[in-house]
């Protein structure tokens, strides 16, 4: 799948997100990468930022956080477009949940690990 393509699934994953969370966001940049840091080969997509839940009165005049889908790794996993259209959507509620505070565990619990 071309970087084009991508791009177009994560866009769509975004416009799948209710509109009362997507109010919610606050401060956050969307990338699309073809791959992750050398040190972590796997990683599908990461959130880097101070999540809302840790905001205080200090947060402020601070760059966007980021959220970064990779785009070979997921194609590495998945066998179809269905595949990556799922993985995609995955990944990406994924990500902004941690941009909502919440953790890896409950993630998991939920069908989003």
């Amino acid at each position: 799948m071309s970087r084009a393509d991508f791009e177009v699934l994560v866009s769509e994953a975004l416009d799948e997100v209710p509109m009362e969370l997507a109010a919610l966001i606050d401060n956050v940049a969307i990338f699309v990468e073809d791959e992750p840091p050398g040190s972590d080969p796997g990683l599908l997509g990461i959130y880097e930022g101070i999540p809302l839940t840790e905001r205080g009165h200090y947060y402020g005049g601070v760059l966007p956080d980021r959220i970064t889908i990779y785009r070979n790794p997921t194609l590495a996993i998945c066998d179809t477009v269905d595949d990556v259209i799922d993985e995609v959507n995955i990944t990406v509620v994924h990500e902004i949940a941690h941009h909502f505070g919440i953790d890896d565990a409950r993630l998991h619990e939920l069908g989003y690990g």
